[in-house]
């Protein structure tokens, strides 16, 4: 799968990466932002070390089709809408659609390091009030859950009295497994995104979450992360990278490699396709610093450092 990723991935940036990459000034300042977030890792890793079935297969495919045609559809009768008029009641619609070569959700495997189908929208008003739906298939390697099926509800705004006008955003997000639902988790987000800080067209975006049932565990946790995106002149290509802290409270409900706390990581580079309006592929590495020793060979796999390759499109 390694092999078919990068292989993939190289037909399609090879050709444009020599060309551009290396002449655009905005390629410096990814990397000196990588090496900030570099920093930041290191001074977390070291504070981390100081703290020492068939028919669920067929209902998971079935939910995951009904899900993209529903974003499909919907997206569809959306964009129609805005072509006449522009809707009545303040609504907005977003999709989105995407398969990956590893599902990983802060840094740790949610399929086996097997590839994932996902889609979701978004449904928002002109108050700033918006609904959420997001689904995924996975695999914790017990057979159930399959499914994830998460639904969010927020209320995002710009915060015009600053002169960076960041966008503020807060909800509460429902990590939701149908054929499990002892694993369901509820839990509370915050997010500032700065747009255009160090070049034309880069983000930085900086979140805080916390719950008091973390994987259906009943024990606190709380998770920062902070990530840096930067597009590439016009060349299509851009740069990602990002840093998380995880911690929980009681490491004898659940631990991380037993430690009640990690570090993950991406860092990577995307490519937006010019003929095919809102799709994207990401080549990244993705990796925590969670102890392996104790684990077999397949759950090592899932949190240790690898490349995932992915396609979305958005609409």
């Amino acid at each position: 799968m390694v092999y078919k990723t990068l292989s993939l991935w190289k037909l399609i940036v090879q050709p444009e990466v020599s060309q551009y990459l290396t002449a655009n000034s905005n390629v410096q300042i990814f990397f000196k932002v990588g090496i900030a977030l570099a920093n930041t890792f290191l001074s977390l890793l070291i504070t981390a070390k100081r703290r020492n079935s068939m028919w669920g297969n067929l209902r998971m495919k079935f939910t995951l089709k009904v899900l993209s045609m529903a974003v499909v559809a919907a997206a569809s009768t959306f964009t129609f809408a805005d072509d006449q008029a522009a809707s009545p009641f303040g609504l907005s619609f977003s999709g989105n659609a995407a398969v990956t070569t590893d599902y990983r959700f802060r840094g740790l495997s949610q399929t086996q390091n097997d590839p994932a189908v996902q889609a979701g929208f978004t449904l928002a008003h002109d108050s700033g009030v918006y609904f959420g739906l997001w689904g995924s298939n996975i695999n914790f390697g017990s057979g159930t859950p399959n499914l994830e099926l998460d639904p969010s509800l927020g209320f995002a705004t710009t915060l015009d009295s600053f002169a960076s006008k960041p966008l503020l955003d807060v909800g509460v997000l429902y990590y939701n497994y149908p054929s499990a639902s002892d694993l369901s988790w509820v839990e509370f987000y915050g997010k500032l995104t700065f747009a255009s800080v160090l070049a034309e067209g880069d983000s930085i975006l900086t979140n805080v979450n916390f719950t008091n049932d973390y994987a259906g565990a009943d024990t606190n946790s709380w998770n920062v992360n902070a990530g840096y995106s930067v597009p590439f002149g016009s060349t299509g290509f851009g740069g990602v990278a990002s840093v998380g802290y995880t911690v929980v409270d009681d490491e004898d409900k659940y631990s991380f490699g037993g430690d009640d706390n990690y570090v993950d990581w991406k860092v990577g580079v995307n490519y937006a396709f010019k003929s095919i309006s809102g799709a994207t592929a990401e080549l990244a590495a993705v990796g925590t610093n969670i102890d392996t020793d104790a684990m077999d060979d397949a759950t090592a796999r899932g949190v240790e450092t690898g490349a995932v390759f992915t396609l979305t499109k958005t609409f």
